[in-house]
């Protein structure tokens, strides 16, 4: 006969989620032993490895657990490690039975996959990408967001991953997954997060690497980073129709592709040519994002720096018979987001109100809109 307090204390403390995993301890089998005796409970878990950033905060949720249970007015964490086949254990069955680096993003899975691309740099496409990852996921999708610009990475800094020295949160490793860092509710993986700052080098140092170099720093993002059931995966590409580009076609022939431009005649002309490339390895471009269109001053005056027209003009060149590619939306000009993202914030998240936000919630309310279909798809179902 077991204590019925007992049980309840393992039913509540097996129910806490492990922040980084996003699963309860007992599905990941972090439990060990629990006894209850003369009103303390005695609880025991096993972190998945030593030095885990996330020890003190699962400790302090499973002590919390524990106090909540009718009876226990006292609680005695024992805190271990998985020994490596317990781990080895963990990572394939995180896998769901996937081979190491195995594509798990292929034409069946049940994540909607959105590459987001310009023509040129400096159009405002990594602001856009982490405000609409930060946007998907206030709407209660599970989003995750690879810096896939190696060379020009900025998304870290964007959502705050950035500490006042400089530094970037490192992934947890377990064996040979890595566990993306959260912020805002979305996944983060980038190159940033894997480089040292040396004497005189720029925050979050440089990178100067060739084709292969690239391609296999994008596959190892998408193959051995573990982001669990995502509803939406956004790829921040770089700017042009090179290497990264490449690859991820190669790579991701079923993603979707969002094009952002400015309303200039320029760069709209190149803009065009991110979404035509895209369209040779058969993704699909389902829509324009305009950034930095035309403010309003406080007079009431429109104030169109770049000039207008560049969205719908990128929309129409990209658009085929049968085939339309809406313009999404229009952000203007908004001093407010650019001060959100020099702070690590979000603007969605920090002026909600603003227009350049307002604009991106349309962009967010387009995707939910539109989800992956389920049909002629398998759905995985775990087992115990």
């Amino acid at each position: 006969m077991t204590d019925p307090t007992a049980d309840a204390v393992r039913r509540a403390v097996g129910a806490v989620i492990d922040p980084e995993l996003r699963r309860p301890i007992a599905e990941l089998d972090m439990l060990r032993d629990i006894a209850f005796a003369d009103g303390i409970a005695r609880v025991g878990i096993a972190l998945t490895i030593v030095g885990c950033p996330a020890a003190q905060r699962i400790e302090s949720d499973v002590r919390a657990a524990a106090a909540s249970v009718p009876g226990v007015t006292a609680v005695d964490v024992a805190v271990g490690v998985m020994s490596p086949q317990e781990r080895q254990a963990l990572t394939e069955r995180l896998r769901g039975g996937r081979a190491a680096r195995e594509m798990p993003l292929g034409p069946g899975t049940l994540t909607r996959v959105i590459a987001v691309t310009s023509g040129k740099g400096g159009v405002g496409k990594s602001s856009v990408t982490a405000n609409l990852a930060v946007a998907l996921a206030a709407r209660g999708l599970a989003v995750g967001l690879v810096d896939a610009d190696v060379h020009g990475f900025s998304i870290p800094p964007l959502l705050g991953l950035v500490d006042a020295d400089g530094a970037v949160p490192q992934p947890t490793r377990i064996d040979d997954l890595m566990l993306p860092p959260v912020a805002y509710g979305v996944k983060v993986i980038s190159i940033g997060m894997f480089l040292r700052r040396g004497a005189g080098e720029a925050p979050l140092g440089a990178v100067a690497w060739r084709g292969p170099m690239l391609h296999r720093t994008v596959q190892q993002f998408l193959t051995d980073v573990y982001f669990g059931d995502l509803d939406v995966l956004l790829l921040d590409m770089p700017p042009g129709t090179g290497d990264v580009a490449i690859s991820v076609g190669q790579l991701l022939p079923n993603a979707d592709v969002l094009v952002v431009t400015t309303p200039q005649a320029a760069a709209a002309d190149v803009a065009v040519r991110s979404g035509l490339v895209a369209r040779q390895t058969g993704q699909r471009v389902v829509g324009v994002v305009e950034n930095m269109a035309a403010m309003t001053l406080p007079d009431g005056t429109a104030f169109d720096l770049f000039g207008s027209g560049g969205g719908a003009a990128v929309a129409a060149a990209l658009t085929d018979a049968g085939t339309p590619v809406p313009l999404l939306a229009s952000v203007p000009l908004s001093p407010q987001l650019r001060a959100d993202a020099d702070a690590g914030v979000p603007a969605v998240v920090a002026h909600p109100e603003d227009p350049a936000s307002i604009a991106i919630g349309r962009v967010a309310d387009a995707i939910v809109a539109e989800p992956r279909g389920l049909s002629g798809r398998a759905l995985p179902l775990r087992t115990r």
